[in-house]
Parts: C-alpha cells; structure tokens; sequence
C-alpha cells in the first residue's frame, strides 16, 4: 500500500462523519421548513381504496363486523384505527377517539394481534368509541394496510378512498391540526 492510500483510507471516517453531519444538517433544515416530517411515514396506500378484506367481530362488543364492502359508498369519511389493549399509545389516543365518536364521526376499528377478552375489558373500562369493530388476531389484514404497529389511523373519503395515515396515537394537536381539516376537505 502506497503512503497516499494509506492517507486516504486514513481520512476515510471524516468524510463519513461530514457527509452523514450534512444530511442530518438538511433534515434538520427540512423540519424548520416544514418539507419533512420525521413521524410521516409514507403509504403506498394513500389515493388507493382499501384492501380487500373480511374479519370476524369482536365477539362480545355488541359492535357490527367491518369488511372492505363497508368502506365503499359511505356518507362521508371515515377513520379506520388498527389498536390493541397492550398498546400504551392506543391509551393515550382513545380519548380523542371517544370525542370523535360522541361528535359523530364514524370511527371502524380493528383490534390487531390482540386477545378477544383483553380488547373487551380496554373497551369496557374506557369506552367504545367503534361504529364497526373486528379482530385480526394474526395480523394478516394489517399488512395489506402497509400497519407498522399500533396505533395507525386512516382516513378514508366517500369513495373508500385512502386519504390520509397517521402512524402513532392520535393526540389532541393531531386531531385538530390534521384530522378536523380533512375531514372538512372531504365531506
């Protein structure tokens, strides 16, 4: 190996070290801009229609089944939450789902990769905020929907239409900031 190799190699992790330094430099850039959003995950869903789907009800919820046939020629939007009880962020989320229900908005949930009798007791304690409510117990729907993990929101427009995906709890700020403006866009 020549002197000048070895020089290079030598200076090889700095250039490493600056060009990762640059990137996170332009993220951090992007976010001041508002052109990235770091909880954005993108959906190869999003102007699509829903997958083709058929679960079984959440036995006990007193709460109607949910397929994709439910989720064509609605009245209007719609959000689709994948939760489970072992969720911590579902917990943080529910309230805003309780508020958009007793507001009316039709919230379809499907219970992912969760106990039946652990979905009943989260909803008996805390409420059911669900116009729809099935399992998918192995999960199989979720991955068609691209679900990273829990909790997920979509919303969809009358047409069935995907519109929108939030992965993470639905907050306060998110409900008003990103959920309210659609589903005004969409009515």
């Amino acid at each position: 190996m020549t002197p000048a190799s070895r020089r290079a190699l030598l200076f090889a992790p700095f250039a490493v070290a600056a060009a990762g330094g640059v990137a996170f430099y332009g993220m951090l850039q992007g976010m001041r801009r508002g052109e990235y959003n770091p909880r954005g995950v993108p959906s190869a869903l999003i102007g699509q229609a829903a997958p083709d789907f058929s679960l079984p009800p959440l036995a006990g919820a007193d709460t109607p089944a949910l397929s994709a046939a439910d989720l064509r020629d609605l009245p209007g939007p719609v959000l689709v939450n994948f939760w489970a009880s072992w969720c911590v962020p579902c917990i943080i989320e529910h309230p805003q789902l309780m508020r958009l229900h007793r507001e009316g908005i039709p919230v379809l949930g499907i219970a992912y990769k969760d106990k039946p009798e652990d979905s009943l007791r989260f909803l008996r304690e805390r409420g059911n905020p669900f116009r729809r409510l099935s399992k998918d117990e192995p999960g199989r729907v979720a991955i068609d929907w691209g679900v990273y993990g829990v909790p997920e929101t979509y919303l969809l427009d009358r047409r069935g239409i995907i519109r929108w995906r939030w992965a993470g709890p639905v907050t306060p700020e998110v409900l008003e900031q990103d959920i309210r403006p659609l589903l005004r866009r969409h009515v």
